[in-house]
Formats: structure tokens, C-alpha cells, sequence
């Protein structure tokens, strides 16, 4: 069993009794599906009966347990001085966790999207800074509550669900799946809904119908680019916009779309949450400053040490930050180097997604058969139309950018479609062009 020291006080566990006094009666819990309830006063007593964990022991909390167990495994390390790791299932190595430094409270699991799957540490004020942030920006309401189809354990549900039950007294409906058919079992109780979700999840809602006239007062969407497309589609069809939130699990929430109507500009991520600052490094990398950014990463790394650090992380996400908020230009280890200037493929692919004819596409650099070039420009494209060329979509985007940014080469594939998370892996669709060369389905304009 792994412990580790803490001399944090039990902060979260103090806001939690408050809540659940003051809420005793009203629903904590409901299955949608079932609409099996239970109540903050009745999670309090399950808690009472709940084993002691010692000051400083790792607690594991499963989300493939259910949502009830995993309130009460936050609950009991936030009452014993535990420190909370949530998990999908498999527990974290608990090698990994020796040796953790006073005052950690919550170990988070990166994805890995900027590089290897890490762990990063947070005390309590750091997670209670990232829910502020959020509740006070999208206007969360307990009178309004959270509809639950992503992961508690992610840093996303964590902090949009989990957080705002125990602290706030947000009710949380949950459902087993975000399949339609248990959505619309879900929708028919009523309710008026926040709903985080991702973006295949949309996808998979307004295709089967499921959005037009549902109860949802706020819809966000995270974890993978948001198209415009989609975006777009749902508002004009459901009269439902869907807002972008951009976060990461070192810091937290990071910028959100308030606006009332479809953006314009996919690079475009939103404005930065309330007590968040952001600005770009001389690299063009944006660097997030808020209270939510967690203590550091773990184990001890002198490359990850100096991302995260006393309030700052800086991402490798290369953005512009203007008074529209923030646009992400892609990363900075996916520029592509053409004849001695650098190119971020996101700004080109905001350009095609602009374009109606434009389902979905992905940009990456290939090298060049002229040495001098360095890289030349690929653009990935599943075109609306079969009959959609190349020289159509340099025509459509050659007034949005200079000459020397144009791909020189066009890709026009209906097999070009984002996975089950909603997001197009850049490296995988870079190394199956470097592998097939050019075929029936490829073409230089």
C-alpha cells in the first residue's frame, strides 16, 4: 500500500460537508435510465460506513466501478488525507506513485498528445481553482443539472461533474453509454441539462436525430477539435449551439466559446476562462497562468519539470492570442519547414474548414524532392463532393493566405474521417501518404 505525506488541510472535504447539509434532502444522484436516486444525505451516510483510508495512502478510484462508487472513494481520500487517483479501470503502477511529495491530493493521467502519458500532481486549491474557473465562466447553476456521459475520471468530467456535484450541489444525471437510444430515454425525463461531451458524441446525437427540441440548456464539447461543420449543422438543424472548451490536464480549463452563434474560424478556441491568463512564448507556443496549473509532473523530469511550474504551463500548442480569444496554429513538433519559413498546418486547415466544400482534412509537411524547399505541403481532404479537385480547393482558400503556404499537393479521400474520440491523427495520415505514394485517389494540382 502507498503512502506519502500531506500537510494540506482538508479543504475540499469542509466544502463538502457544507454542501451535503444543505442539500440533504435534494437529489445528488440520478440514473437517468432507471431514475434511481440518491440523495446528498443518503451519500453522506454511505460515506459514514465507508472504511478509513491513512493520511497520505493512494486511493484508486475506478470509473468502471460506477459513478456512486467513485464519489465515494473522492470523498473518502478527501476526508482521510487520502490522495485520489482516478482511473478507467486499471489501476496506476504503483511504482510510479512512490516517493510523492507533500500536499498532493489528486494524481491526473495525461493522454499523452504531447508526448508520453505522464502523471501530473495537484493539491487542493489547485483543483478547486480549475471548478471556479469553469463554474463562473459557463454560468453552471445547481438548480440546473449535469447530464454525465463522460468519464468522472478524466480531468474533463472530473472538473465538470464530479466537482461541481460535491462542492456546488450540481445534481448529476448519469447514463451507462451515450448511445441515442439511451439519450433520448434521458431527454424524456425533462430535465433542462448541462451536457459536456466530445465531439463524436455530437456527431453521433445530430445524426440520428436526437438533438432537435432536446433539453439542453448548455452544450459544450471538448477533448478533440470541434468542427465547424458540425457545429454548424446542429445549430441549423436543432437550433442548439454547441460551445468549444479547451483544457488540458496539467492546468485545467484553459479557454471557452461563449458566443451565441457558430464560429467562423475553426482555429478559434475561445477566450480565456475567468482568472485565467494566456499569452505565446517567443516560440509561438501559448502559456497558461492560473491558479488551476497543477504542482508538477511525475516522476521527476527535467523536460516535463519546466512545463509545468508555480502557476505556469507552457503547452506546445502554437497559438495567437487576439481579442477574440485564442487560436491554436497546431504544435510546435508539427510545423512544417518550407524553403527557410515555418508553416503551422492549422492554419491551413482552418482555412479548408472554412470552405463548405470541405467535410473534414488534415495538413502535415513531407520531404521535399527539392532540397532546397526542405518539406513540401500535403493537404488530406474528404471533399463534400466526389468531384472536388485540388485546383477547386486552391482556388477556394488562395485569397486566405500567401503563396508560399498552398500545398503543393492534394489528397482527396472519402477514407478520411475522424476516429471514435472525434479527432484525425496528423502522423497516421502522414505516414500512410509517405508509404502509398500517389494512387487513383491522389493527385498534385
Amino acid at each position: 500500500m502507498t503512502r506519502c505525506a500531506s500537510d494540506q488541510p482538508p479543504m475540499l472535504f469542509d466544502l463538502w460537508l457544507q454542501t451535503a447539509a444543505a442539500a440533504s434532502d435534494r437529489d445528488a444522484l440520478v440514473d437517468a435510465i432507471t431514475e434511481d436516486r440518491v440523495s446528498f444525505g443518503e451519500l453522506a451516510r454511505k460515506l459514514e460506513a465507508a472504511p478509513r483510508c491513512e493520511r497520505g495512502e493512494i486511493i484508486h478510484a475506478p470509473a468502471a466501478a460506477g459513478v456512486e462508487s467513485f464519489l465515494i472513494q473522492t470523498l473518502r481520500a478527501w476526508r482521510d488525507g487520502g490522495v485520489l487517483v482516478p482511473c478507467e479501470s486499471a489501476r496506476v503502477d504503483e511504482m510510479r506513485l512512490r516517493g510523492l511529495p507533500p500536499g498532493v491530493a489528486h494524481v491526473k493521467s495525461t493522454s499523452g498528445s504531447t508526448g508520453g502519458a505522464r502523471l501530473v500532481l495537484f493539491n487542493e486549491e489547485q483543483l478547486l481553482a480549475d471548478m471556479r474557473h469553469i463554474t463562473t465562466t459557463m454560468g453552471f447553476d445547481a438548480a440546473c443539472p449535469n447530464l454525465g456521459v463522460i468519464s468522472p475520471a478524466h480531468s474533463y468530467g472530473f472538473s465538470h461533474l464530479v466537482l461541481p456535484l460535491l462542492l456546488t450541489g450540481m445534481t448529476l444525471w448519469h447514463v451507462s453509454d451515450p448511445l441515442p437510444s439511451s439519450m433520448r430515454a434521458a431527454f424524456a425525463r425533462g430535465a433542462d441539462f448541462f451536457l459536456p461531451a466530445v465531439p463524436a458524441m455530437w456527431r453521433a446525437w445530430h445524426l440520428s436525430g436526437l438533438l432537435r427540441g432536446a433539453p439542453v440548456r448548455l452544450a459544450m464539447s471538448a477533448g478533440a477539435p470541434l468542427s465547424l461543420e458540425l457545429e454548424r449543422e446542429v445549430f441549423a438543424e436543432a437550433a442548439l449551439k454547441i460551445h468549444n472548451f479547451y483544457g488540458a490536464s496539467e492546468c485545467g480549463g484553459i479557454a471557452y466559446d461563449a458566443s451565441l452563434t457558430p464560429r467562423e474560424d475553426a482555429a478559434l478556441v475561445g477566450a480565456a476562462l475567468n482568472g485565467v491568463t494566456l499569452r505565446v512564448n517567443d516560440e509561438g507556443c501559448m502559456i497558461v497562468e492560473s491558479a488551476a496549473v497543477g504542482m508538477r509532473c511525475w516522476p521527476p523530469d527535467p523536460a516535463h519539470d519546466a512545463m509545468v511550474r508555480d502557476g505556469v504551463f507552457t503547452t506546445t500548442d502554437l497559438a495567437e492570442i487576439s481579442t477574440d480569444g485564442a487560436r491554436l496554429l497546431g504544435r510546435a513538433t508539427e510545423t512544417i519547414h518550407v524553403a527557410g519559413r515555418k508553416v503551422a498546418p492549422a492554419e491551413i486547415e482552418s482555412a479548408l474548414l472554412a470552405c463548405e466544400r470541405v467535410r473534414h482534412c488534415v495538413v502535415f509537411g513531407v520531404p521535399s524532392a527539392d532540397s532546397t524547399r526542405v518539406e513540401d505541403i500535403v493537404a488530406c481532404v474528404h471533399a463534400v463532393d466526389e468531384v472536388c479537385s485540388g485546383d477547386d480547393l486552391a482556388a477556394l482558400i488562395a485569397g486566405r493566405m500567401p503563396a508560399w503556404q498552398m500545398p503543393r499537393q492534394w489528397w482527396i479521400t472519402s477514407s478520411l474521417v475522424p476516429d471514435e474520440r472525434g479527432k484525425i491523427s496528423r502522423a497516421r495520415w502522414r505516414e500512410m501518404f509517405l508509404r502509398n505514394g500517389r494512387s487513383n485517389d491522389l493527385a498534385a494540382p
